[in-house]
């Protein structure tokens, strides 16, 4: 399976990882890709990567939970970073022919810090 991984710098960014993906899929994969985030404090969708977008997902993102007050929080402080990951989802599935993802003309694979600065590792599945 197909693995690459994520640096992040901020408590919450967005990182467009459309092309690690494409250059995880075999040449001559058809079918559908899963893309998969394998961590429960980040997540992955599909959107557009225009820079204020971005910026936007960002602070929408920070919004989904109060950062604390939560019970999780006894035992590590980052109650808030699960709660908006589980909203977000851990996996994506794309279809693909020829080795080449099949969006569309706005959509970008996104993957979404929800407790950085980390390294994230993602998985790339192609099944079909």
């Amino acid at each position: 399976m197909p693995e690459f991984t994520v640096d992040t710098g901020d408590h919450t960014e967005v990182v467009d990882i459309t092309s690690e993906v494409e250059d995880a899929l075999p040449d001559d994969a058809d079918g559908v890709a899963t893309v998969f985030v394998k961590h429960t404090t980040a997540g992955v969708v599909l959107n557009e990567a225009e820079s204020r977008l971005v910026e936007d997902i960002e602070s929408f993102v920070s919004d989904l939970a109060l950062d604390s007050g939560w019970r999780h929080d006894e035992l590590d402080g980052n109650a808030d970073s699960h709660l908006r990951a589980m909203l977000l989802g851990e996996s994506v599935q794309i279809p693909v022919s020829g080795g080449r993802l099949q969006t569309g003309t706005w959509q970008s694979v996104l993957f979404v810090e929800c407790d950085g600065p980390r390294q994230r590792t993602v998985s790339v599945t192609v099944t079909g």
